[in-house]
């Protein structure tokens, strides 16, 4: 059977259509240490499609357009230590959405912020 999908890749990706994929990419390196995988420009430096890793996942970004708008979008995202990365997010310039905070019945310890896009992503460690 032929590879339907490059080695490591989830069969779903979250794609964010932004104001500029260059600041999310930045953001995205500071507070979860992505690795950009693959990069495709437009003639006038413009992201047109850009992939990176964010531990098991790949996210997708591309500036947004007058075809394609940009729009934000929430994202969830388990981490190792959500006090140190909610931290390294606001360090990077993200706004706080709530402070990590674990609410009675739920083993998640859960914070969000707000990335320089307007998107939205909740972060997370289980506890036990």
């Amino acid at each position: 059977m032929s590879q339907f999908k490059p080695d490591g890749y989830t069969s779903v990706a979250p794609y964010l259509m932004v104001p500029s994929a260059q600041a999310v990419i930045d953001f995205l390196k500071q507070v979860f240490d992505a690795t950009e995988l693959r990069r495709y420009d437009m003639p006038d430096g413009r992201v047109m499609h850009a992939e990176v890793r964010v531990e098991d996942t790949v996210v997708i970004l591309a500036d947004a357009n007058a075809e394609y708008p940009a729009f934000p979008a929430w994202m969830h995202v388990y981490v190792r230590d959500v006090d140190d990365t909610y931290r390294r997010a606001l360090a990077a310039g993200a706004t706080s959405v709530q402070e990590p905070t674990r609410r009675e019945g739920d083993p998640d310890m859960r914070g969000g912020v707000t990335d320089p896009a307007g998107n939205i992503w909740w972060i997370s460690t289980q506890q036990s």
